[in-house]
Order: C-alpha cells, then sequence, then structure tokens
C-alpha cells in the first residue's frame, strides 16, 4: 500500500474472513464499543480522526466493506447492500460485539440500521450523520439523480473514469473543500476498473433498492427508541435536511447536531467538532 498515508492512517490493519474474501478492519482503544460504517465511495479512512480521539476512552471498530477500502476488491461478487448488511451481521456475530453505539454514514445508513433491526438486543446507541433509511422515489432530486442512473454510460463512468472518487465525493463538500493529498486516498483504493463493481453496484441500488429501503422505515419500531445523535452536515447537496427532519420524526430520543458549514462527509470536513459531539453524547456532557 505504497500510496496509503500513515501519517493521516496509522492504525495497524485487521482482516476478517467472509465469503471467502478479507474483509479490512481497525480496531483501536478500549472500552464500550463505537462501531463505524461507512458509505461510498469511502472507507474506514473517512472516520480517522474521529477514531483517534474517541480511541483513548472507547473501542473503536471501522470496517471496509468488500469492494472497499482495504478490503479484497473481487470483480464478481454479490456487491448489493442487503449483502454488505449480512456480511455486518457475520462481522459482529463473529467478534462477539455487544452494547454498541453504532456509528452510520450514507450508504452506511441502511447497511447499519437493517443489522439494528434486526438485532436490537446488541444495540446500545445510534449516531446517524447524512443518510437515509426510506424510499426516496417521490422526491424531486432522486427523480432528477435517476436520470443519471439509468444511463448506459454509468458504467463506463464508474469502471473507466473512476467516477465516484474522483468527481462526486468532491462536489459533495460544504465550505470546506478536500484536498488533492486526501482526495487520493479516497481514489487509489480503486486502482483498476475491476475493482470499481463495489461502488458501481451502490449506484446501481439507489435505483433499484427504494422499496427495500422504504421497509427498513417501515420496520424502524424495532430500534425507535434507541437513544439517538443526528449529525448533519447542512450544506449536503443530496441527502438534504428534509431527509434529517424525517429521521428526527421517526426517532423520538434524539438529539440533533447541526454542522452548518458541512457538506455530505462531516466527519471528512470537521472531525473535531463530529469527534467532540460523539463523546458528549455518549458521556452525556
Amino acid at each position: 500500500m505504497h500510496w496509503l498515508d500513515r501519517s493521516e492512517y496509522p492504525f495497524p490493519s485487521n482482516y476478517f474472513d467472509i465469503n471467502g474474501h478479507k474483509l479490512h478492519y481497525l480496531d483501536e482503544g478500549q472500552g464500550e464499543t463505537v462501531l463505524f460504517v461507512h458509505g461510498t465511495p469511502s472507507w474506514s479512512f473517512d472516520f480517522r480522526n474521529v477514531i483517534k480521539r474517541l480511541s483513548p476512552g472507547f473501542r473503536c471498530v471501522a470496517i471496509d466493506h468488500i469492494g472497499f477500502g482495504l478490503s479484497d476488491k473481487p470483480e464478481h461478487y454479490d456487491y448489493s447492500t442487503q449483502n454488505h448488511s449480512r456480511t455486518l451481521e457475520g462481522f459482529v456475530d463473529e467478534k462477539k460485539l455487544e452494547n454498541i453505539t453504532l456509528v452510520v454514514h450514507d450508504f452506511g445508513g441502511p447497511i447499519g440500521l437493517n443489522f439494528a433491526i434486526q438485532h436490537p438486543e446488541k444495540i446500545k446507541n445510534l449516531v446517524i450523520l447524512n443518510s437515509w433509511l426510506w424510499s426516496s422515489k417521490e422526491d424531486p432530486d432522486f427523480i432528477r439523480l435517476s436520470r443519471m442512473l439509468k444511463s448506459p454510460l454509468l458504467p463506463f463512468l464508474y469502471r473507466y473514469l473512476n467516477f465516484s472518487p474522483r468527481f462526486i465525493l468532491p462536489q459533495s463538500f460544504g465550505d470546506r473543500k478536500i484536498s488533492k493529498r486526501l482526495l487520493k486516498q479516497y481514489a487509489r483504493p480503486f486502482a483498476h476498473k475491476t475493482e470499481r463493481n463495489g461502488a458501481l453496484a451502490f449506484a446501481r441500488s439507489l435505483l433499484n433498492d427504494q422499496e427495500w429501503f422504504e421497509e427498513l422505515w417501515c420496520r424502524r419500531e424495532a430500534i425507535s427508541t434507541k437513544p439517538a445523535l443526528f449529525i448533519w452536515g447542512m450544506k449536503d447537496p443530496v441527502i438534504k435536511s428534509r431527509y434529517l427532519d424525517k429521521f428526527v420524526s421517526g426517532f423520538p430520543d434524539s438529539k440533533v447536531f447541526r454542522m452548518e458549514t458541512s457538506g455530505h462527509f462531516p466527519q471528512e470536513e470537521e472531525p473535531e467538532r463530529v469527534a467532540e459531539a460523539i463523546f458528549d453524547f455518549l458521556t452525556g456532557r
């Protein structure tokens, strides 16, 4: 991993065997478990600075989905969102994680919250950053986005231009833009076109899984009374504040931390504030 910036990401790597492939994860610190589940086109790297601040008092575990980060990226694999959730379930079972504070972002929302709905006894708290848990079929922004998702050019853009990390990710930031040095850490895990099918599958999931997302919302009662913290980048150009409003309506025991200048990746844009908000939430400050 000659491209990996160890000054930014100084953690030792761990691997979990699943479906004949290796899933990379971090396991830092001691204490109650905080489990981080990333979205696309990211990996555990985007939580690195939050983990550095929380690991002195908590056990911070962060996975890289198969197809992302330092995990294996087979060309042919079941990259469905549902299978990522099953993999998370297998990981939690194997590692015997209990009393979990589950931190989810973007596609980590449906992946992680589906697991939580099925195993509420394992979940102590929820921390949700710029995500969703319902169908967006009627949302005007999604209707516009779906035209691009249906384009026959989409596989070409993802496989040959590494479109998601190189173009979509930097456009989703708020006031604090990502540097070229850091952007490289998001693009380089997808070094070859055969390693980019995981990100492409998430784009297709937006088109094909809206009914499943809605089913999760209808089943949220299993976790809706868990203490929840919503950390929201208010300048997210895609997952806007109305998504936050809907989440809050379905989780009555929740707190909200609005980040007015952050976009879709508050944990990358303002990690100090995200870490402080999570720490205060977990310690009752």
